[in-house]
Order: C-alpha cells, then structure tokens, then sequence
C-alpha cells in the first residue's frame, strides 16, 4: 500500500468521492483543505490545516494528511499524518477521529443509500497507537 498505515476502507465508492466526503467534514470541523489527484499510481492526497479556532483539536493535529488509494470494488484511506502526538494531546484527537469515522460512516451510507459502506481497515490503528485496539475491553492484566 505505500507510506502511512491503512485506516478506513469504503466498498462501492471511488477513492475521488471517498476524499470528497472526508474534506467536507475537516471544512465544517474548521480546517482549509487541499486534494490532489495523482495519475500513477491512482492517488487522491488531502491535506487539511486548522483555520478556525476548534477545542476538540489538539496542537499536534493542526495539520492532518490523508492517502487515498483505490481497492477493488472501493477505496482505502491511509493515515499520514500527523504520525505523533502528544500523550496529554491523545484523548482528544481519539475523540475527533472517532467523530470523523462515525461521520463518514453516516454520511456515505445515507448518500449511497445504504450501497456503499465504511469500514475499519484489519489492521487498523493511528499512528499514535501501537497495535490495534483490543476487541475485550473488560479483562485485566
């Protein structure tokens, strides 16, 4: 796949719509964003920067980069960047990144009508976290 960590995976939508939807969000959550298409290979690049003043975005993410790639059948997105934060920073960005999958899920689902669906790559994780998160979160070690 390329740099960055596989994140999101859509099936029965382009990777152009898939980083369509995703740079509408970051626009409504405060930030400037910028798409490029690149020929070979087939890459959509969006590039996000903070604008406006948003309290659920910590300093680190101030600048957020996104990889597109298409998959068959649908769309892969990568994780670029930022590739560090801040621990104090962590459970805030966690928080925005979960409202931003949740919104690409609702959205693309409603606009597809229901045809085309997010899901969380297998070996999904920010570049934060250091593995994937665990399915059972009631055992103790």
């Amino acid at each position: 796949m390329g740099e960055g960590r596989e994140f999101l995976r859509v099936r029965g939508m382009g990777r152009e719509r898939f980083a369509g939807y995703l740079a509408e969000f970051l626009q409504s959550a405060g930030f400037t964003v910028d798409r490029k298409e690149n020929g070979d290979p087939p890459t959509s690049i969006v590039t996000a920067t903070l604008t406006k003043m948003n309290p659920a975005v910590p300093d680190g993410a101030r600048v957020l980069e996104f990889r597109f790639y298409p998959t068959s059948g649908g769309a892969s997105m990568a994780w670029i960047g930022p590739t560090e934060v801040p621990e104090a920073d962590r459970p805030r960005l966690d928080r925005f990144v979960r409202e931003l999958v949740a919104h690409l899920e609702r959205v693309i689902s409603t606009e597809s009508h229901a045809t085309a669906k997010v899901t969380k790559a297998p070996t999904a994780t920010v570049p934060w976290q250091a593995s994937p998160a665990p399915r059972s979160l009631g055992a103790s070690t």
